[in-house]
C-alpha cells in the first residue's frame, strides 16, 4: 500500500461543518414532510394523428386552466387516434397533473393514461409483455373536465402515454406536468472524483433509495411498494451514508416486528430476510448511537437469535425448513444458498454479541459468541456461486483473499446481482481487491445508465447489453427491448422493477471503501479513515454522523502517495491510517 499522509483537522467549533453544537434534540433522527413537486416533461418522444402545438408541453405551467384560448395543445380525433408520449427526464414517484382548456361540447373527454418506467412499458398494453396494473395502476381511461384540471396517479414512471378515445372530438390541453411525490429532505452526504461516472452512479443510487422513502421503506416504486427486509439493508446503508439517521428506517423495522409475531419469519417466509433485520438493528445502532431505541426491540433481538439457534444443529450447521432466498440468480440453486445461509446465521450471531454488550448483558454476549464460532466452524465445500461466496468471505468463514482471487475476480461482472451485487463489492474489498470492485461498479452499475436508467434496476445481467435498445427510446426492430425481452421469476418482462432500492450498493461502498469512512463505535464516535483510490486521482466527500458532517478529501501525488484533509466533529475519534 502507498504511504498515506493524513492531516487530521479536528475543528474547535462545529461551524466549520455546517451545524450547530450538537444537542439531544438534534441527535434524534429527523422527520421530514411528503413534497409535492411539479415538473414539465422534457421531451416529447412521439406523437400520432393529428397533434397541434405540442411543443408548448415542454414550458413550465400555472396549474390553472384560464379562458384563454390561444395557447392551447391540441388533439382531434377527427382523422384516427391522436396520441403523445411525454418524457420527464428522470424516474419519479408520484402522478400526473392536466389542465384543460374551453373545448367543444363541455362535457368531460375520454382518455387513456399509461404510465411506464421505460418507453416500452408506456406505449404497451396489459397483459402483453408482462404489462400488469399490479400494486399501482398504471394503465387506466379516464375523463377529463371542460376547462378544469384533475390528478391521477401513484405509481413509479419517467414516461406518460395519453390517447384521445373520443371519436370526433377535439381535447384542448393548457399543460400536462408530472408530479413527483417524495420526503423533503437534504442530502448531507456526497461523493465526488475525478472519475464523473462513479459520481453519478453514487448519486443515482442515493436518488434511486430516496424514491423509495415513502411512508415507509420500500423496496420499489412501481412494484412491489412493500417493506422487504433483506431489500432496505443495502437500502440503510446507502441512506446513512448520503442522507443520515432518518425515522423511514425506525419506522419500517418496528413495523415487520410488530407484523411478524415469533416464531414468524418476516415477510411470510423469509429466513434470510430476519436475520437482515437484526443486521439492520446491529449497523443502525453502530451509525447513531440510539441505545433506547436498540433496547425497545431487546426482548425481540433475544427471541430471534433464540429462535435462530432452533434453527442449527449440533454441528453448526443451519437447519431451515423449505426453500431459503439469496438473491435472484442464485435462486434455483439451493446447495449454494444453503452456503450463504450459513454465513448469515453466523452475522447474525456476531450482531448478537455487540448488541448484547451494549444491553450490558455479559452472560448472553459470551453464549452468542460460542454459537458464533460453532456456526463457522462447520465448514462446506468452497463454494461455486458469488453472492454466498461474498457473504462467506464477509462472515470470516472462508479468507477473503482466497474468495476474491478464486471466485468474486473471476469473470468480470458475470453471476452478480443488483441485490448481493453489493456484498460482493465488500468482499472484493475485504480480499484487497479495490481496483478490481471500482471497475465492477463502472461496468456493472454503469450499464444500466448506458441503456438509460435514472435510477438503478431490481435484476440485471451484463449479457443484456448486447444489441440492446436504450430505454428511454423506441426500440429499432434490430435492437432488442431490455424491458420485454428480460427478466424472471416474479419480474418478467414489462412488470420488472426499474427503480429498485436493494441496488444502490454502490453509494455506501464508495462512501466506506474510496472516501475511506469505517464507524468503528456506536454512535460514529470513533471513525477509521483508510482511502483506497485505485486509479482515481482525488475524491472528496462528506459523511453525516450524529455530531454533524465529517468532511473529507483525498488527492493522489505523482508518486501514488495519498494526502488527506478531514474536518471532523470534535466528539469524534478520527484514526489515522498510514
Amino acid at each position: 500500500m502507498k504511504n498515506i499522509f493524513i492531516t487530521v483537522l479536528i475543528i474547535a467549533s462545529l461551524v466549520a461543518c455546517n451545524r450547530p453544537q450538537s444537542t439531544k434534540t438534534e441527535r434524534s433522527e429527523h422527520s421530514y414532510k411528503i413534497e409535492r413537486t411539479y415538473i414539465p416533461a422534457t421531451r416529447i418522444v412521439w406523437e400520432s394523428g393529428s397533434v397541434k402545438s405540442i411543443q408548448r408541453l415542454l414550458q413550465k405551467g400555472r396549474h390553472q386552466s384560464t379562458t384563454k384560448k390561444n395557447d392551447l395543445i391540441e388533439l382531434n380525433n377527427s382523422e384516427g387516434t391522436a396520441a403523445i408520449l411525454l418524457d420527464f427526464g428522470k424516474e419519479m414517484h408520484g402522478g400526473l397533473e392536466i389542465v384543460t382548456g374551453m373545448f367543444r361540447g363541455k362535457k368531460p373527454i375520454n382518455v387513456r393514461v399509461r404510465f411506464g418506467e421505460s418507453v416500452s412499458e408506456a406505449m404497451s398494453n396489459i397483459g402483453e409483455d408482462g404489462a400488469t396494473n399490479d400494486h399501482a395502476v398504471r394503465d387506466m381511461n379516464l375523463q377529463l373536465p371542460w376547462c378544469g384540471k384533475i390528478e391521477v396517479g401513484n405509481t413509479g414512471f419517467r414516461f406518460v402515454r395519453i390517447d384521445l378515445l373520443d371519436k370526433d372530438r377535439v381535447l384542448q390541453l393548457k399543460e400536462i406536468n408530472a408530479i413527483s411525490v417524495m420526503r423533503d429532505i437534504p442530502y448531507l452526504g456526497s461523493f465526488k472524483s475525478n472519475d464523473e461516472r462513479l459520481n453519478k452512479i453514487w448519486q443515482t443510487g442515493a436518488y434511486t433509495v430516496h424514491l423509495n422513502m415513502q411512508e415507509y421503506l420500500w423496496d420499489g416504486i412501481k412494484r412491489d411498494r412493500l417493506v422487504w427486509v433483506g431489500d432496505m439493508h443495502p437500502e440503510v446503508m446507502t441512506i446513512l451514508a448520503a442522507f443520515g439517521a432518518n425515522e423511514v428506517v425506525t419506522k419500517s423495522l418496528d413495523l415487520m416486528e410488530e407484523i411478524t409475531p415469533l416464531p414468524g419469519w418476516m415477510n411470510g417466509k423469509f429466513h434470510s430476510y430476519s436475520m437482515w433485520w437484526l443486521l439492520i438493528h446491529h449497523q443502525w445502532y453502530m451509525n447513531t448511537g440510539n441505545l433506547a431505541y436498540l433496547e425497545k426491540s431487546k426482548e425481540y433481538i433475544y427471541g430471534l437469535l433464540e429462535l435462530l439457534e432452533e434453527n442449527m444443529d449440533n454441528a453448526g450447521e443451519e437447519t431451515f425448513k423449505g426453500e431459503c432466498f439469496l438473491d435472484w440468480p442464485t435462486r434455483g440453486d439451493q446447495v449454494e444458498v444453503r452456503k450463504g445461509m450459513q454465513a448469515l446465521l453466523a452475522m447474525s450471531f456476531d450482531a448478537g454479541v455487540d448488541m448484547a454488550l451494549a444491553f450490558n448483558d455479559e452472560t448472553k454476549a459470551e453464549h452468542y459468541k460460542k454459537v458464533a464460532e460453532k456456526v463457522k466452524s462447520y465448514k462446506h465445500e468452497f463454494t461455486k456461486r458469488k453472492s454466498p461466496g461474498a457473504l462467506l468471505a464477509m462472515a470470516g468463514m472462508l479468507d477473503p483473499i482466497v474468495v476474491n482471487d478464486d471466485l468474486l475476480a473471476k469473470d468480470g461482472v458475470k453471476d452478480i446481482s443488483t441485490f448481493y451485487g453489493y456484498y460482493v463489492l465488500n468482499a472484493m474489498a475485504m480480499g484487497g481487491n479495490h481496483q478490481g470492485a471500482i471497475d465492477v461498479i463502472r461496468e456493472y452499475w454503469g450499464g444500466m445508465l448506458d441503456l438509460g436508467a435514472t435510477s438503478f434496476w431490481e435484476d440485471f445481467d451484463i449479457d443484456w447489453m448486447k444489441n440492446a435498445g436504450r430505454i428511454d427510446e423506441i426500440v429499432p426492430d434490430d435492437k432488442v427491448d431490455v424491458h420485454k425481452s428480460y427478466g424472471k421469476y416474479c419480474y418478467k418482462g414489462l412488470r420488472h422493477s426499474f427503480c429498485h432500492g436493494w441496488a444502490s450498493g454502490p453509494t455506501a461502498w464508495l462512501s466506506q471503501y474510496v472516501l475511506g469512512v469505517n464507524i468503528e463505535a456506536p454512535g460514529c464516535k470513533k471513525i477509521r479513515i483508510e482511502p483506497h483510490l485505485g486509479d482515481l486521482q482525488w475524491v472528496e466527500g462528506i459523511y453525516p454522523t450524529p455530531y454533524g458532517l465529517i468532511h473529507i478529501k483525498h488527492t493522489k501525488d505523482s508518486e501514488g502517495n495519498v494526502k488527506s484533509d478531514i474536518k471532523a466533529p470534535r466528539e469524534i475519534e478520527i484514526v489515522k491510517v498510514k
